[in-house]
């Protein structure tokens, strides 16, 4: 008989925390779960701490491969799940009890809904880690159907180790991709964009720890420029098909960095009418033959449409409220990018 729910865990090198995490599933108020632990050619003591484990507890399986990264190791446990549902974790996690129960109870009660995340508790230091702790802090904020998909464009709006999805998901759309772009947004890119609703339990079911090896922070997939050149090719998909070709694309922004971040919109097909800023020295003047527009001087909602692309702290809230003033509507007349 099939479990309620695989649980894919990769692993590469981690004996300093697995154990921990191990337990975290061991006292799951679920009982009824499979764990396939991929080990990708790890070479500490981790392949020991999995067969001890896996001697003592049947539910757990170990697909040992060669190194070859984390779409790998996660595709291999896709192929060998056996459960209609799917749930992630990382080995320097930690589940609370009730994590998987709260889960399948919710995809069981909510059909309409193909992945449910939870939010997530952040185990690093907030003051020494604060742009990563913000940033848990956003997604926390993130629970509806509706806010995870406007929210899509401006960073990954789920933490990756707290989701658990439908497994027909993966037939009907594609598993994870290898890629130049982080693996886990550019699946939840490709799953919005095919009208996969994604949906957030309110309450910190996973302790989403911050080692400093983690791959966020050493993997070239991962850094600034490998997620906006995912979010743009998704962002100008999300453009051409819900915006119409006659309204212009103003970005709010017209810093050198935002420019360069956005410049691969072109590439797909997007092009720009001009900027909105509001420093006066850029006011009036074209940067690359393009003007820049006062957020007072922009074209009214019907004929324009404006991409939010300022990434200053706190910016994007006051973005955000100001349009909105304006009678301008988040998602049809406006999206914040960034």
């Amino acid at each position: 008989m099939s479990p309620a729910v695989s649980i894919l865990l990769p692993v590469h090198n981690a004996a300093a925390t697995l154990a921990r995490a191990l337990d975290s599933l061991r006292t799951q108020t679920l009982p009824d779960w499979e764990l396939l632990a991929i080990d990708d050619g790890s070479t500490d003591a981790t392949p020991e701490l999995l067969a001890a484990a896996a001697t003592a507890d049947a539910r757990i399986r170990i697909l040992s491969i060669a190194k070859s990264g984390i779409v790998a190791a996660l595709n291999a446990g896709l192929s060998a799940a056996r459960a209609p549902l799917v749930a992630r974790m990382d080995a320097d996690d930690e589940c609370r009890p009730t994590r998987l129960a709260r889960q399948v109870d919710y995809l069981a009660t909510h059909p309409e809904i193909g992945l449910c995340a939870t939010q997530v508790e952040f185990g690093g230091d907030p003051v020494a880690n604060r742009g990563y702790a913000l940033h848990v802090e956003w997604s926390n904020s993130l629970l509806t159907p509706d806010a995870i998909a406007l929210n899509r464009f401006v960073e990954s709006p789920i933490a990756h180790p707290s989701v658990m999805f439908r497994r027909e998901l993966v037939a009907a759309h594609g598993g994870y991709r290898e890629h130049d772009w982080p693996e886990d947004y550019e699946l939840w890119l490709r799953w919005l964009d095919a009208g996969v609703r994604f949906a957030k339990i309110p309450e910190p079911l996973l302790i989403w720890n911050d080692p400093p090896r983690r791959l966020s922070r050493t993997d070239p997939h991962y850094s600034t420029d490998a997620f906006y050149a995912c979010k743009c090719a998704y962002l100008a998909r999300w453009i051409q098909r819900g915006i119409d070709p006659a309204r212009p694309i103003f970005l709010r922004g017209a810093g050198k960095p935002t420019r360069q971040r956005f410049a691969a919109l072109a590439a797909h097909g997007i092009r720009l009418a001009g900027y909105c800023d509001i420093a006066s020295s850029k006011i009036g003047h074209t940067i690359a033959g393009l003007p820049v527009l006062a957020p007072d001087a922009m074209p009214p909602a019907a004929k324009c449409f404006i991409l939010g692309a300022v990434g200053t702290r706190g910016a994007r809230e006051f973005i955000r409220e100001q349009l909105r003033a304006q009678g301008r509507i988040e998602g049809r007349d406006f999206l914040m990018v960034a």
